[in-house]
């Protein structure tokens, strides 16, 4: 690089640098600002609050009901089998225990 080269870099980057400082201060001093704004009653952050809510609950997609009888198939499918592998491995384990006992005799 030559030395204007070198140079304009380094102007660019001051320049930047500059340009960062500007954008923290008016991020600082717009931010005061807004706490000073956002000082409202507790009744109306509250108001505030549930309006939000209700804006929430209409983006949700709800599942049909074909969806819910399915899934609610599937969790007690798997519930009932889980049950029926621990039983089976309660039982295995009792029956192995009693058999190691016996030999003990």
């Amino acid at each position: 690089m030559s030395d204007k080269e070198k140079k304009t870099a380094a102007s660019e980057e001051k320049e930047e640098k500059a340009a960062k400082k500007e954008k923290k201060a008016k991020a600082a001093d717009s931010g005061k600002s807004k706490k000073e704004k956002e000082k409202k009653s507790i009744f109306k952050r509250i108001a505030a609050w549930f309006k939000d809510l209700k804006k929430e609950f209409k983006k949700v997609v709800w599942p049909t009901k074909r969806t819910v009888f399915n899934n609610t198939l599937v969790v007690l499918c798997v519930v009932i089998v889980g049950s029926v592998v621990i039983g089976l491995l309660d039982l295995g384990f009792l029956k192995l225990m009693e058999f190691l006992m016996g030999l003990s005799k």
